[in-house]
């Protein structure tokens, strides 16, 4: 399996060389969450950082028991992959950049009957949480514009329909609102317990999370389709989506033979086809391919890859830690020549390339680990993370 594969402790193992650094803390939360009830398997992926009181970065199987806390607020958070029809050639980033000072806000009246339409095909009944619908929200959420910069499989990227020539559009979202109504509401109820999924005991309690759970994830998936789709409208483009994937979630998995239940917290399938992993605004980003005949290595990986390159440092000490070095507008560049698109001070900093990791490390890892296969490289282009207020 590579020597990219730390077998922690009986039931945790850890995607990621000796050289790869991963802070204490992640490791202490991991083996923490490994002594939950009905807790079989635990695997950390290279782009482990700590959470609060959980690890991100992580997958998580269960038998019998399912933990909403593991998957956390933002339900059915994701990558949604889009080719546009926009050229990079054509691409002038002084205007490119003015051009979208008014894709956080709510889609008007003009989007109501695309909602309707598309909220009846995916089954989403809650009206609540409509007003969010096509917004990216803060965090590390964004939406980029990208341009295939490296090749390394032709025949992958000709069968998923890429052209070099093509700019690509990258969203990550989530369920925003709604996912954290879901949690919250499992929290005061159960506070951090997990739900008996069969029993005497069970009651209703999981089928009613499992319920608002899987619409919430099909919510977040609608969440990126709009928000590509309101960006490709303000650059008066087309586009096709090439590949979605949700990396906040639990389903259903048999694993060593047993039938339980798999939580994913920052952690992408590695079963659902061809993904895309991100690295930091100011860093590329890598399609892949999950190398699914690597059978021992999937079950120790539990059927998961990294879902970017993970931080370094806290939110909220990051501009401590930059700001004596770089002014505001410093960080609307990139030593990429990317421009930036963001109206949060805080969130500016928050999310600046020095508190990732170097995304090409993760990728590393995984590769020695036998895990995937690279298909391309990806610059940022032009990344917009917020013009302002970033609440739910």
């Amino acid at each position: 399996m590579g020597k990219s594969v730390q077998k922690i402790t009986e039931n945790v193992s850890l995607i990621a060389s000796a050289d790869t650094w991963i802070e204490g803390l992640a490791i202490q939360q991991l083996i923490k969450t490994s002594e939950l009830s009905g807790m079989h398997r635990v695997a950390g992926m290279p782009d482990l950082h700590p959470g609060r009181g959980y690890p991100i970065g992580a997958a998580f199987f269960t038998t019998n028991r399912v933990y909403p806390a593991l998957v956390g607020n933002d339900i059915g958070c994701g990558m949604s992959f889009w080719q546009t029809s926009a050229k990079v050639s054509k691409v002038s980033l002084d205007k490119f950049a003015k051009k979208f000072e008014h894709v956080e806000e709510s889609l008007d009246d003009s989007w109501s009957e695309t909602i309707a339409s598309r909220k009846c095909a995916k089954g989403i009944t809650t009206d609540s949480y409509d007003r969010a619908l096509g917004t990216i929200g803060g965090g590390n959420h964004f939406a980029e514009f990208q341009a295939i910069d490296e090749v390394y499989d032709q025949a992958a990227l000709e069968y998923l329909g890429l052209n070099k020539r093509q700019l690509q559009l990258l969203v990550h979202s989530g369920s925003r609102g709604l996912g954290q109504s879901i949690l919250v509401e499992h929290i005061s109820k159960h506070n951090h317990n997990g739900l008996l999924v069969e029993g005497a005991d069970a009651g209703d309690s999981f089928q009613d999370y499992i319920r608002k759970h899987d619409e919430a994830v099909r919510w977040a998936e609608l969440n990126r389709e709009l928000i590509a789709l309101r960006f490709l409208d303000s650059i008066r483009a087309k586009g096709d989506c090439v590949l979605d994937i949700n990396h906040n979630l639990v389903s259903a998995q048999n694993i060593d033979g047993r039938e339980g239940w798999l939580h994913r917290k920052g952690a992408t399938p590695s079963d659902k086809g061809y993904v895309v992993i991100p690295g930091s605004r100011g860093d590329y980003s890598y399609l892949v391919k999950p190398l699914c005949s690597n059978g021992d290595a999937l079950k120790v990986s539990l059927f998961s890859l990294a879902h970017g390159a993970g931080r370094k440092w806290k939110r909220g000490e990051c501009h401590g830690r930059l700001g004596h070095k770089y002014k505001r507008e410093d960080l609307y560049r990139t030593a990429l020549g990317s421009r930036v698109v963001c109206g949060n001070k805080e969130l500016l900093y928050d999310e600046a390339p020095q508190a990732y990791k170097k995304c090409e490390t993760v990728i590393k890892d995984m590769v020695d680990a036998g895990l995937i296969e690279l298909v391309a490289k990806l610059r940022p282009v032009l990344t917009f993370k917020t013009n302002g207020d970033c609440s739910s």
